[in-house]
């Protein structure tokens, strides 16, 4: 299952969900309607041997419970409208500073902003929960720009580095496929069916605690709500249960595409069953994440389990596994090692190794070079396609390649929170003097001489970077950005475009930096407003998708005939039946920024067929430059549809 096909079976669960909560809604009006009815003594005959109907007093009833339950679900998913990282801080979830000494959170920081680069996708914010033993994992957030992903402290004390990858990587699968929207909005829904339960326990606690003589009825319609709001329990569960354990094993089955490797996670997995900790969290409440969580947090029984069962999820990884290696899990972990910072591959990133663990050994390094700007290539559009929201090993080697060959210097600015807009800046600074003349003063306008001098400096280090390490950079320096205030960022985006029309026009390079980086900014700046999978069909946005490949077929080919010949091949594979001729547009700017919102809105099957012809366009001559891999990658981004930074090839 591809990421488009994992995006409509997100819309497909959404659906499903909402059927679920209608019913759940149903099932709750009817048992308080027969509460009141009981107490009221509605239906009763009556001394003259006549029923008293009552329907009046049960349509209000009806409707009371159910604008309870929606404006408790609205509310739940207001206090969630900041996005993913407003789920870790209710947790209580420490965040991990973007310029950490700890070793530990260092090596937590390097594993997810290495993925992240490998996945295409903005770093997302990064917390731990610091007072959970056990290892469990979650990601939450509406979009990729707004995600964050939390791990236990249990994760960096019991997990290598290669475990701790497999978790993230099952993570990141919930990120790139639509599920952590998902999880959100079952959140809200969830807490809108278990109001009523809440409600009843609290009136039922308050008044048992007063003394009025008045307080024994109240305290039976507080029993009575919390028996009724059961009913929300039991359906909050089966809801969860239903739509999370088959993700799950999705999940894991993308962990391991991604790692290639089946150790990494499923090491973790069998240390969840071997150690006493588990997966269960304690100092907080796992009912309301359990279905976000990597393993169960919450210890549900069969019924309502939101995760397969553990052995399950490991055999499938592992067939030949035996669960008798808990048992041995357990003893290597009875007395764990301390063995500080090292690269053992069998310690835990917070420096705890197994007592039989040889702290000898350290991991052999796995390399990328980094490839040319431009090279004979011919990409595969099935191939292409398949990688968007499903990294492999080789974009993980070459994100880690890209990551550690950027300058210190590059990659401590790119951290920190006053200069991650600079670094941005830099980016975008032209050759020309002239022109770099006029962006300082765009740059002292918005800002001040000062941070202008430190852009002028940071360029001088960003124009000895190889082209593809832009990107990468910009990327790294994302988790700084969005932490700025909302001003300050629409201000930021003002700077980007002002930068780039300094020199009177916009190449291809600073168009795809600034479009990549808006398009992040703008989805966190409101995350619960961005469009993730659309509804409309290719034939209703013919002349957008004219106007795209028309762009990157003049600027992918030297020719007019050869851009032509482009433009049919990739046209033809998303209209085969259309016929339009070749009229690049004389603004391409505007045009792809006209085109790129409306082809946003197409179903995840449209969206898939753009990027397959996409690929046909800029390789139909046989040579990719790094300018039209980025331009795929910044159609693709927005798009929602997060591309790794290596492109597959034929073959």
């Amino acid at each position: 299952m591809n990421f488009f096909a994992h995006q409509e079976l997100a819309r497909k669960q959404t659906r499903r969900m909402i059927v679920l909560f209608t019913i759940a809604v149903i099932c709750i009006v009817i048992a308080v309607d027969f509460v009141v009815m009981v107490a009221l003594g509605i239906g009763r005959e009556s001394r003259r041997g006549v029923a008293d109907v009552g329907i009046g007093p049960m349509i209000l009833t009806s409707l009371g419970v159910v604008a309870v339950i929606g404006l408790a679900t609205l509310y739940r998913i207001s206090t969630l409208r900041a996005g993913g990282s407003a789920v870790a801080r209710q947790l209580g979830a420490t965040p991990v500073p973007v310029d950490t000494i700890d070793f530990a959170y260092r090596r937590l920081r390097n594993v997810i902003e290495e993925i992240a680069i490998a996945s295409g996708v903005p770093v997302p914010e990064i917390f731990v929960l610091e007072e959970e033993t056990a290892i469990n994992a979650f990601a939450s957030g509406y979009s990729p720009a707004d995600a964050a992903v939390t791990v236990t402290r249990g994760c960096l004390d019991k997990l290598t580095r290669e475990e701790l990858q497999g978790v993230i990587a099952h993570e990141f699968s919930h990120v790139l496929n639509g599920d952590m929207r998902l999880n959100i909005r079952l959140m809200g829904v969830a807490f809108g069916i278990l109001v009523l339960a809440i409600v009843g326990r609290r009136i039922a606690e308050i008044s048992g605690r007063s003394r009025s003589r008045d307080s024994g009825g109240i305290v039976i319609l507080g029993i009575a709500l919390l028996v009724v709001g059961y009913i929300g329990i039991f359906f909050a569960r089966l809801i969860k249960a239903s739509i999370s354990r088959q993700r799950e094993y999705l999940a894991d089955a993308s962990a391991v595409q991604f790692t290639r490797q089946t150790e990494g996670i499923a090491g973790a997995l069998k240390k969840i069953g071997g150690l006493a900790e588990g997966s269960k969290l304690t100092s907080h409440d796992g009912e309301e994440v359990a279905h976000m969580l990597f393993g169960d947090g919450v210890g549900y029984s069969a019924l309502f389990a939101t995760h397969p069962a553990l052995v399950d999820r490991i055999t499938r990884l592992q067939p030949q596994f035996n669960p008798a290696e808990f048992a041995e899990i357990a003893k290597d972990w009875t007395q764990p090692l301390r063995v500080g910072e090292t690269d053992d591959p069998n310690a835990s990133l917070s420096g705890f190794a197994p007592a039989r663990s040889s702290t000898a050994a350290a991991s052999a390094s796995q390399s990328a070079s980094l490839p040319p700007a431009a090279r004979e290539m011919r990409l595969s559009a099935s191939g292409v396609s398949d990688q968007v929201g499903h990294p492999d090993t080789g974009d993980y080697v070459a994100a880690a390649a890209l990551s550690t060959s950027i300058p210190g210097a590059l990659n401590l600015a790119a951290h920190g929170r006053d200069q991650s807009m600079l670094v941005v800046y830099a980016l975008l600074l032209h050759a020309d003097q002239t022109v770099r003349d006029r962006q300082i003063e765009v740059i002292t306008h918005y800002h001040d001489a000062g941070s202008a001098a430190e852009v002028s400096a940071l360029a001088e280090q960003t124009r000895a970077l190889h082209p593809m390490q832009r990107l990468p950079l910009a990327a790294m320096a994302f988790p700084a950005l969005r932490r700025h205030p909302r001003p300050s960022l629409e201000v930021f985006i003002l700077t980007l475009q002002q930068l780039i029309k300094a020199d009177g026009r916009v190449s291809l390079e600073e168009y795809c930096l600034a479009k990549l980086v808006s398009i992040q900014v703008i989805d966190a700046l409101s995350p619960s407003a961005t469009r993730v999978t659309g509804r409309i069909k290719l034939g209703d946005v013919k002349a957008e998708l004219c106007d795209l490949f028309s762009v990157v077929a003049e600027y992918g080919h030297d020719d007019a005939e050869s851009a032509r010949r482009a433009y049919v091949l990739g046209l033809n594979e998303v209209l085969p039946n259309a016929k339009p001729s070749y009229e690049p547009p004389e603004n391409w700017q505007a045009a792809l920024d006209r085109a790129l919102p409306n082809l946003d809105r197409l179903t995840p099957a449209g969206k898939e067929l753009v990027v397959r012809g996409l690929t046909c366009a800029i390789s139909a001559d046989g040579v990719v430059s790094v300018n039209e891999a980025e331009l795929l990658r910044t159609v693709c981004a927005a798009l929602h549809c997060p591309l790794p930074p290596i492109l597959q090839q034929q073959g």
